[in-house]
């Protein structure tokens, strides 16, 4: 038998867009089960989230003014084994924040130098001096340094975008701070202090920045970087005061509400012939509701416009200390914020979390979360979240955060009231009949997240999942 494979024959077999009646027969004789869907997750993040009304579409996060400079990561192009990195990137860096000549930026990355390191090599020793920037393009790097009483402290892992050195491209008398040690085998630029005095020299628009960088650097910030707020105490008798105010972003960060729509399509016999004792519309609206809903908890960790993932500060961005997530890893991202609600992690990346605590001799509590029992550090429960990504390196993140508007925390936006409301930021609007008797209805949520301050939302990343030979 030969079989009619041309696109005309394709043409011909008609593409079904609605259940058949012989599906839908199977909710309609015998003792049944209502439709099951293995997709349906617990979705701890849309349950924990605070959310808010977003009348209008949009939600702006007002804040005090900061004097924040480059603080960001630095991204590179690959050709073979060659690595450069992205000229504009450049204004990542502190010292060249907001300086924005093209021309001058490509000088600089000229001028920047490709070492390839391995695994356990020093790169720069504490108290020698620093002479050049370290660009790190791939690789793990642990800095340590000296603690009060001779013994060896860890100060940070820098990673992939990360640097470190920025100083000593301005001072001539800087000196390493701390150790840096590579853990992995990877590849860094360096950039020496000559060769960007080089290009300063020959750059009056990159010097006339460098004297405002340094002006900026000189006014008063508290701790966060925030504009500080001038006021005196434990004075006596008639002292002059202080006058302030709080100052405030000029251009505030504002977040639209994202859309996840799809149509539902019942054919009419469907719904009438087939119907009892389940209600075939309800029960075809229960599943694409659940769909809908995981979709909507990607989006919220995904996302690259508002997405958790992606808009975590980096200054709350950290590394584990050793690769598999330990206990100390647990408590460098607690110690970050105030009031952590909750950590978020991939099913698999909580099984690594209890494998790095039995190492360690330790168990995780457990904590009752509405009715249910959920594993937690230090008082603080641990959710699973399987949108959380899984790189092929076989690592991971975790989450920290904050939550509610209260706390200056992470929130959810939404708006209710929507024209055919089914549930809270859900609307089912029906669309109509065409000529092949198929029904319509547009399902539609709208929804985003909002980060209120930084310190709301930290991840450790780079999370070691995979279990260990031996």
């Amino acid at each position: 038998m030969t079989v009619d494979t041309s696109p005309e024959a394709e043409q011909e077999a008609p593409r079904q867009l609605s259940l058949g009646t012989e599906a839908a027969r199977n909710l309609a004789s015998t003792t049944k089960s209502a439709p099951q869907m293995q997709e349906i997750t617990s979705r701890w993040l849309l349950r924990m989230l605070p959310w808010v009304e977003t009348k209008g579409g949009t939600y702006r996060v007002n804040r005090r003014l900061s004097y924040a400079v480059g603080d960001g990561r630095i991204e590179f192009v690959q050709d073979g084994a060659a690595v450069r990195v992205i000229p504009a990137e450049l204004g990542e860096l502190a010292l060249l924040r907001g300086f924005d000549d093209a021309e001058v930026l490509a000088a600089i990355a000229d001028r920047c130098v490709q070492r390839d390191f391995r695994a356990g090599e020093v790169l720069a020793e504490r108290g020698t001096p620093a002479e050049q920037i370290h660009l790190i393009a791939h690789g793990r790097i642990r800095q340590t340094s000296v603690g009060k009483y001779g013994d060896e402290t860890a100060v940070a892992t820098l990673a992939d975008g990360g640097s470190f050195g920025e100083s000593a491209l301005l001072d001539a008398d800087a000196r390493w701070e701390s150790t840096a040690t590579a853990e992995t085998a990877g590849t860094l630029l360096t950039l020496s202090r000559a060769d960007f005095a080089a290009v300063v020299s020959s750059a009056p628009g990159l010097e006339a920045h460098l004297r405002e960088f340094g002006s900026l650097a000189d006014r008063r910030q508290n701790r966060q970087g925030e504009a500080e707020i001038a006021m005196s105490a434990g004075h006596t008798g008639e002292a002059e005061l202080p006058g302030a105010f709080v100052d405030y972003e000029v251009r505030p960060r504002e977040y639209e509400l994202s859309v996840a729509q799809t149509v539902l399509r019942v054919h009419t016999r469907v719904a009438d012939l087939y119907n009892g004792p389940m209600n075939q519309t309800e029960e075809q609206l229960r599943l694409t509701i659940e769909a809908l809903r995981e979709r909507q908890e990607h989006e919220l960790i995904n996302n690259r416009e508002f997405g958790l993932l992606h808009n975590a500060d980096f200054k709350q961005r950290i590394q584990p200390h050793s690769g598999p997530p330990t206990p100390d890893d647990l408590d460098e991202l607690l110690c970050r914020r105030r009031g952590t609600k909750f950590f978020l992690a991939h099913p698999r990346t909580i099984a690594a979390i209890g494998r790095g605590f039995t190492a360690c001799g330790l168990y995780p509590d457990n904590v009752d979360l509405g009715g249910q029992q959920v594993p937690a550090w230090r008082g603080v429960p641990i959710l699973p979240c399987n949108k959380i990504p899984i790189t092929k390196e076989n690592t991971s993140s975790i989450l920290a955060m904050r939550v509610g508007e209260d706390n200056q925390g992470v929130v959810g936006l939404r708006q209710t009231g929507l024209p055919d409301e089914y549930e809270p930021g859900l609307s089912v609007r029906f669309m109509g009949l065409n000529e092949q008797a198929i029904t319509s209805y547009l399902v539609s949520t709208y929804y985003s997240a909002a980060i209120l301050v930084p310190n709301a939302l930290g991840v450790l990343e780079n999370v070691q999942i995979g279990r260990s030979r031996g």
